[in-house]
């Protein structure tokens, strides 16, 4: 999370009682709780949850190098889960970035879009 809590208009903050980041008040990304990881059995790795357009997370899941999934609680919402102890630097910004254009207010979106992340 560290990658992308200097960029503009983000802060540190909770979503669900973890650590998150927001983008003017509005989260973009956030760990797994242990409620998460007891509910999933997936006790022994860090999760990160970033957003993504509905029509978009069936790309980013066939894409994945095997760090990006979901769980059946995310069916039908717009958001993935991210392995972070084997997600690239790359793919990770990148997912990032794209959670905190859907998130952040439209003129911050459009002021950042094309330039790509800081």
């Amino acid at each position: 999370m560290e990658l992308a809590s200097a960029w503009p208009e983000v802060s540190v903050g909770s979503s669900y009682s973890t650590p998150a980041l927001k983008v003017r008040g509005t989260s973009f990304c956030r760990l797994w709780g242990e409620r998460d990881r007891r509910t999933s059995g997936l006790l022994e790795r860090d999760v990160l949850v970033v957003f993504c357009e509905i029509d978009e997370k069936e790309f980013l899941l066939a894409e994945s190098d095997g760090s990006v999934f979901t769980s059946a609680h995310y069916d039908g919402y717009g958001a993935v889960l991210v392995w972070l102890d084997v997600v690239e630097t790359e793919t990770l910004v990148q997912l990032l970035w794209d959670s905190y254009l859907l998130r952040a207010p439209t003129s911050i979106a459009k002021r950042f879009d094309a330039s790509g992340p800081p």
